[in-house]
């Protein structure tokens, strides 16, 4: 769009947004709405149209906008620098208005000369090009159903299934046109259905916001105020979450705030100077990913986050924040070699700045949106990841189970004839499983990078693969805890997840293939429609080791339990290719069984194996239980069985 060329009229010095309270938090490291302030505000001043621009440049000696509203001239249009010594620079330019392409011209105190894009802008220009464009976030949201019960959803006592999704890859319009993309619409009347079929309640989005290079996946981002334009607008952003939440289906976001990229129109050294990341690159470089660290320390960078945070749960109504890389803030030895950090003033290896300001974060997110969650992926052992604050936590809603994820894989990769050796490999997650709010992760990480997919890090033939899928996944659906699977492998991708393509949908005319897809459909929907899967999920009343030391006959045996007496399933797995006929378990109460899901279903490529009809419980004291099952073990599979009142 292009504007009106307003030369010579310069800004409005008078004119700001800011005011001395503004200040003084934005200074304290905690104004948690400096989108309101900073960034580019279409408005009228005095009877005149406009736009009003402010950025924080401390280190600059002039700053000026540019755009195509002034045929991108460095000098016409300056702006003003506050007298309080804020660093901040603004102005009201007339003319400006909605669709207008800027970026701001910093010249810094040495001298050096940059062209930056707005830290603030909520739109920009598709990529390779690099400009921010004005753009309003108006818009009238039709979900006020979802957001007014949204808190029951959202809830650690509610079954919390996340389908992880990147929207560039899919679904593709074209499978060999690496750059073409379905729209935010377009996705949205796919992708939306789909989630809701498979039984998923939640959708989480590889990160959205704008980033210049497809090759990252969205973690090296320039724009945090800004849905990537690659799809659509901001509204059509908006509009898919509403169509996820018209579904009943939550929104999870994956957030960056650890580390952000060198190029020239972002964050890194700004207006010239470490703006925003430390200046001492042992603490400001971020060697696994060639980025740079955010200033914890800085109360203005502090601040920055923190709106940001807030930001998309305020404007865009998402119903959580996934937090990336939260080992890597937290730890000041993370990836770096001795003498490559330094101690903090304690002695220890801990970001303390870090952790203070994710627990600032974390704390200002559940006071102002009590109805969300927030998540961590950490992979340390640092107390209290999901932990209030206040008990000495960060805060976190949920923190991801890396080492139940490690442990299932390494377990599952061994060909079943070593597996009795390992049983306690798989086991020992259930020794701290309660330590934390955790969720079962199996992401996009574990099916990239020469990792393989998931179904063929299983061992044996082809139906042994897919058995061996449909065991860990009825495993990892009954286990303690929230659950999260990457796209495609739920219908078993035959190729490692590559951005530039979309999934193998045309393996779905394969039986193998739709039958694991139908399996996890299945095993979604019971563990969202039973309160013994959910209810107690992060409580260790409701888990039971039933047969934890079978190693020669590699079976496991648990039950899981609600908070209403009777509420109560039983989880068998075999984890051999043996059928096991009349195979015996101890349970803890009498009455009748009936097979809820069985992993061996001919309907899910199985081969059969299954418990027909009620099965009685008998009065016979059996491994440390009074009553007794004999029951059909599958081979590769689990059955499921549900206590009947």
């Amino acid at each position: 769009m292009t504007g009106v060329i307003i030369r010579p009229s310069q800004p409005v010095e008078p004119f700001s947004l800011f005011t001395s309270g503004d200040i003084a938090l934005f200074q304290a490291g905690s104004h948690y709405r400096l989108y309101e302030k900073f960034g580019a505000h279409t408005l009228e001043y005095e009877g005149v149209s406009g736009t009003y621009f402010a950025v924080w440049a401390p280190n600059a000696a002039f700053v000026a906008v540019m755009g195509d509203f002034n045929s991108w001239d460095h000098y016409s249009h300056t702006l003003f620098p506050r007298w309080d010594n804020s660093g901040i620079w603004e102005g009201f330019v007339p003319g400006a208005e909605a669709g207008n392409l800027y970026k701001y011209f910093i010249r810094s105190n040495s001298g050096e000369e940059l062209q930056k894009g707005d830290p603030y802008a909520n739109f920009w220009e598709v990529r390779p090009k690099t400009a921010s464009i004005v753009h309003p976030l108006d818009h009238t949201w039709k979900d006020k159903k979802w957001m007014g019960h949204r808190k029951s959803r959202n809830s650690l006592e509610s079954p919390f299934s996340v389908y992880e999704v990147h929207l560039g890859s899919w679904r593709k319009p074209d499978p060999t046109e690496a750059e073409l993309f379905y729209s935010y619409k377009e996705i949205a009347d796919m992708l939306v259905p789909y989630v809701k079929e498979m039984g998923f309640t939640h959708v989480e989005l590889m990160p959205i916001t704008e980033h210049p290079f497809d090759g990252s996946w969205g973690y090296q981002q320039t724009g945090y105020y800004a849905p990537t334009s690659r799809y659509g607008t901001p509204q059509d952003f908006m509009e898919m979450v509403e169509a996820f939440h018209h579904a009943e289906i939550g929104v999870i976001l994956d957030w960056v705030p650890s580390h952000f990229p060198y190029d020239a129109h972002g964050l890194f050294r700004f207006d010239g100077s470490h703006t925003y990341e430390y200046a001492d690159m042992r603490k400001g470089y971020h060697p696994d990913w060639n980025s740079y660290i955010f200033n914890y320390k800085r109360n203005e960078v502090r601040s920055f986050l923190l709106s940001n945070a807030i930001f998309w749960f305020d404007k865009f109504h998402i119903d959580a924040l996934r937090v990336d890389a939260v080992a890597s803030m937290i730890h000041l030895d993370y990836s770096r070699e001795k003498g490559g950090w330094e101690p903090n003033e304690l002695g220890g290896n801990e970001n303390l700045e870090a952790i203070s300001f994710l627990k600032k974060m974390n704390e200002t997110v559940y006071a102002l949106f009590p109805d969300v969650q927030t998540i961590a992926e950490d992979s340390t052992n640092h107390y209290g990841v999901s932990r209030p604050t206040f008990m000495g936590g960060l805060g976190f809603g949920m923190k991801w189970m890396m080492g139940w994820m490690n442990d299932t894989l390494d377990y599952f990769k061994k060909d079943p004839i070593h597996r009795k050796w390992y049983q306690n490999d798989l086991t020992f997650s259930l020794v701290y499983a309660f330590g934390e709010n955790f969720m079962l992760p199996l992401s996009h990480d574990e099916v990239v990078h020469g990792k393989s997919p998931l179904l063929y890090k299983m061992p044996g033939d082809d139906w042994q693969k897919f058995a061996n899928l449909r065991l860990m996944y009825s495993y990892m659906f009954t286990h303690p805890g929230t659950k999260l699977l990457f796209m495609g492998g739920e219908f078993g991708q035959t190729s490692e997840w590559n951005y530039r393509s979309e999934l193998e949908w045309h393996l779905l005319k394969y039986s193998s293939h739709k039958g694991l897809q139908d399996f996890v459909k299945d095993v979604n929907h019971l563990y969202t429609s039973s309160t013994a899967l959910y209810e107690q999920q992060f409580d260790a009343e409701g888990f039971e080791w039933i047969t934890v030391n079978d190693y020669d006959n590699c079976v496991l045996a648990y039950t899981r339990s609600g908070k209403s007496p009777g509420d109560m399933l039983l989880v068998v797995l075999n984890m051999t290719p043996v059928p096991r006929e009349q195979y015996l378990v101890g349970v803890p109460v009498g009455g009748n069984w009936e097979e809820v899901l069985n992993s061996d279903h001919p309907k899910y490529y199985g081969s059969g194996v299954i418990n027909t009809g009620l099965q009685k419980a008998s009065k016979q004291f059996y491994n440390g239980r009074e009553y007794c099952l004999s029951l059909r073990l599958p081979p590769l599979g689990a059955t499921i069985l549900r206590l009947v009142k």
